[in-house]
């Protein structure tokens, strides 16, 4: 997989750093790609050495701008209706920490140099806007890369990204509506909440 290609997600999640400082959604995409930049710079091989460390740096710049139960609910869909509060919370927690260390080793391939954020042409007293980006890969083509986040009262959050028209939550929607049919909600999340503590727990 083309190494850029392959660091997208985690790219993804970590330009949702600094939604809440912005003006204008543009104008943070363009200083989180900077900050992210700085973060990692010199610590690439050290990071690739300790996942917990790489964990543990996503988290700290993520999990404040993040709209963790909004991406959940998205994600679950007709699911969330019929989950108790317990599920819910357990699940915004299982999932969060799954696309962390589902895509954490994706930073290692971030080029800060290889995103161009586009203008922002959407109205920014709506609720939902959407940043997009133009992505270059290392064979001269490029990807457009397309952020969706929603307004609270500090400020932006980050909850879906789109790449070439495909969405990260209607896939995993998708993705978990088979596996809940199969064999239910509990068990569903039982399996994420497993794999996490397997990978590494990061509560």
């Amino acid at each position: 997989m083309n190494g850029i290609t392959k660091a997208l997600p985690t790219i993804v999640l970590l330009l949702a750093a600094a939604f809440a400082q912005a003006s204008a959604p543009d104008e943070f995409v363009s200083e989180a790609i900077r900050e992210l930049a700085e973060k990692l710079d010199g610590r690439k091989s050290e990071l690739a050495a300790d996942p917990e460390t790489m964990y543990a740096l996503i988290d700290e710049i993520l999990l404040p701008r993040f709209d963790r139960r909004l991406a959940a609910q998205q994600v679950l869909a007709k699911h969330w209706s019929s989950a108790s509060d317990e599920q819910r919370d357990r699940f915004i927690n299982a999932f969060y920490n799954t696309l962390v260390r589902r895509y954490a080793d994706g930073i290692l391939d971030f080029e800060h140099d290889r995103i161009q954020v586009l203008p922002f042409r959407g109205d920014m007293a709506k609720r939902t806007v959407i940043v997009k980006t133009r992505v270059d890969l290392e064979d001269g083509s490029n990807v457009s890369v397309n952020y969706t986040l929603v307004g609270h009262d500090n400020g932006w959050r980050m909850f879906d990204v789109t790449i070439e028209g495909v969405s990260y939550v209607r896939n995993f929607r998708a993705e978990f509506d088979a596996e809940i049919r199969e064999i239910g909600l509990e068990q569903v999340i039982v399996r994420l909440e497993t794999e996490v503590v397997a990978g590494g727990g990061n509560e």
